[in-house]
């Protein structure tokens, strides 16, 4: 057990990159195969995942290349944590409103883009009946959770993680050569 938390700190930012892919993955999965169109907070979601992988690819590569001498940069731990904890709060407040415990902003009443085309077809009537989609509608859950909600859960426990790997101990760390050691 203590071999594989020092493991997971040790190598972090590279789990934080494989994470939020997979998180970026699973999202447009849905929207593409399933057919779930992303309402403005599941996209600004998608942006914080972006940001996470901004951030943790330069450190997995530093660590890659300076043979992780000393573990993941511990700043971009830092800034990992503070990433995920924007994804869990954006996520949170998404879940929120879907439960309906406050009410979100007007701007989360649909996504996608209006081009010239669009409208004008909109004008003669020729344009196809979509709506838009809603932030506060539940379009797919699991085990009585919604995406939002499973995407707060998943942004918290990674927010955890990226703490411990910024607040290691030293042993999971490189050891330090001793004149013992020499």
């Amino acid at each position: 057990m203590l071999s594989a938390y020092r493991l997971i700190t040790r190598w972090w930012t590279a789990f934080a990159l494989v994470a939020s892919l997979a998180m970026l993955g699973a999202a447009h999965a849905f929207e593409r195969y399933a057919g779930l169109a992303p309402c403005n907070l599941c996209l600004k979601q998608r942006e914080v995942f972006w940001a996470a992988v901004a951030i943790a690819l330069p450190a997995t590569l530093w660590a890659v290349f300076s043979r992780a001498s000393r573990g993941t940069p511990r700043i971009a731990a830092f800034l990992l944590a503070a990433v995920f904890a924007t994804s869990a709060v954006t996520a949170g407040f998404h879940a929120g409103g879907e439960l309906g415990w406050w009410a979100l902003p007007a701007m989360c009443t649909g996504g996608g883009t209006v081009g010239l085309e669009a409208l004008t077809a909109l004008a003669m009537g020729t344009a196809p009946e979509t709506r838009p989609a809603m932030c506060d509608a539940v379009v797919w859950s699991f085990l009585g959770l919604s995406m939002a909600g499973w995407n707060t859960l998943i942004s918290a426990g990674l927010a955890g993680f990226s703490l411990l790997a910024a607040k290691r101990p030293k042993d999971a760390r490189a050891p330090r050569i001793t004149p013992e050691k020499r």
